[in-house]
């Protein structure tokens, strides 16, 4: 008769670098949340140079974004149409200049999440 002690199971997980552990566990849980998600689309279309969430830089801030246009039924159809084309006069003399790296979708979701923004 064999018997064996310890964890029977193999050793994988232990192997793992820290960042590929952090990484498994993301992705196994789903850690990143919806708006996380949408921060990053934000991000890698350069939304973040002219804007962030919680102060105005070269633009208004998005909770000002979402203060300004909540209960506004056409307000995500609007953003969306100046996330892709820009636009001009709404927060001061500096325009928002067109995106043309953001599809229909793209700016539809990241004019829902800015507008999901809770407002100061």
């Amino acid at each position: 008769m064999t018997v064996t002690h310890g964890n029977p199971r193999p050793r994988v997980f232990k192997a793992l670098s820290i960042p590929a552990r952090l990484l498994a566990v993301v992705l196994v849980f789903g850690v990143v949340s919806p708006a996380m998600a949408d921060l990053a689309l934000a991000r890698s279309k350069n939304c973040m140079s002219c804007h962030a969430v919680e102060r105005k830089l070269l633009g208004p801030s998005f909770k000002d974004v979402a203060a300004k246009y909540k209960g506004n039924g056409g307000a995500v159809d609007m953003l969306a149409t100046k996330i892709r084309k820009g636009g001009a006069g709404v927060w001061g003399p500096v325009p928002m200049p067109a995106n043309g790296q953001v599809n229909e979708a793209e700016a539809r979701k990241l004019a829902e999440w800015v507008l999901a923004t809770p407002a100061p």
